[in-house]
Order: structure tokens, then sequence, then C-alpha cells
């Protein structure tokens, strides 16, 4: 599977799927059910492919990790207000965790390129750790894709809430959905780019 065809289908089944999966839950079971039936795709995936290709993904589990500590906090009494804009904060909280990780020595961003590579050829991931240790380069490209998509889920996040608390109705809603998905959309076409930039970079 080529590259960038990969990354459309890590699209689609951890961000597109979940979405849609929620927005049609939504008016028929509310917010907390709603959140929990956008976790069932990717947790589907994430059995497939431990199962039948003996890997673990690290950004599926990521996004499942968001999901239900979003639901931790919608759940409390402090999320009251956030069950009353009807937006979780499944984004912000994976955010959070990109940007908590750049003070590891080794950031989110590292796990899920290591699982990436996993899937592509088994042996990939340990050649990765291996130039993780020698390559300054690497370290700082993957830190500042950790920092960039911390900050953009944290914005993104943010605006949704703001509008959402401070709108109301349909044109809120569909706001809000637009500005997720371009705010992803936009973030998934810098990565693929950024790649490629920096393989471009490393060729003699």
């Amino acid at each position: 599977m080529i590259p960038s065809t990969r990354y459309a289908l890590a699209f689609v089944v951890n961000v597109a799927l979940p979405a849609l999966a929620y927005w049609l839950a939504l008016p028929h079971y509310g917010l907390l059910d709603a959140l929990i039936v956008s976790g069932l795709p990717v947790l589907a995936w994430m059995v497939i492919d431990l199962v039948r290709f003996r890997h673990f993904d690290a950004l599926s589990a990521l996004v499942l990790a968001g999901i239900v500590l979003s639901l931790a906090v919608l759940m409390s009494e402090p999320g009251r207000w956030l069950r009353e804009v009807r937006d979780p904060l499944v984004s912000g909280v994976i955010g959070v965790f990109f940007l908590l990780s750049l003070v590891l020595s080794r950031p989110l961003v590292f796990y899920l390129a290591r699982s990436t590579l996993a899937r592509e050829r088994p042996g990939l991931e340990l050649d990765f750790d291996q130039r993780w240790s020698s390559r300054p380069d690497l370290v700082r490209s993957v830190r500042l894709m950790t920092a960039v998509w911390g900050i953009g889920l944290v914005g993104e996040n943010v605006v949704r809430l703001w509008i959402t608390s401070d709108m109301t109705g349909h044109d809120a809603e569909r706001l809000s959905t637009l500005i997720r998905g371009g705010a992803y959309g936009g973030l998934m076409i810098w990565t693929i780019l950024y790649r490629r930039l920096y393989i471009k970079r490393q060729k003699p």
C-alpha cells in the first residue's frame, strides 16, 4: 500500500468513520451513547488489525483513549456544560496528549511512525529505532510533527467549543463539522507533504 493511500485509510478509520457514527447516533441516542458508538469503528479496526496482522495500531489506540477520556469528562459534574453544548473533547484530549508527550524522550509521533513502518514491512520499525538514536534531524522532525498535531487538534477543539457554546441550531453544527473536517484534512495534507520533503532532503 503506497504511503498516501495508507494515510487516507488511517484518516477514514480513525477520523471519518468515528465522526460519521457520532453524528448519526447523536439525534437518536444522545451525547454519551453517541460518543460510545463513535469508538466502535476504531475498536473493530484494532481487533481486526491485531488478529489478522498481529499488529497493534498505535494511532487507533490513541483515538480510542481520547474517546474514553472524553466520556469520563462528560460524565463528571464539571462536564455538564459540555453536554449542553453537545460537543465532545475527543480531539482536544488527543491534542493535549501530543503536546504533553513532547517532554518525553520519545513523543507520540515516534510511536505512530513506528507503528506505520511495522505495518509496511516487519523489521522496518527496528531500523527506525536505530535511526532515531543516530539522526538528530529525525528527532527534530518527529518533535515538530508532534507539536503541529497537538496545537492543531487543541486549537480546532477550542474553536468548535466556542462556536457550539455561542451559536445554536443547525448552523452551529454545520460550521463545527466544517472546521473539524478542515482541521483534520489540513493536518493530514501537511503531514504527507512534510514527510515527502523530509525524505527528499535525505536523498544524496
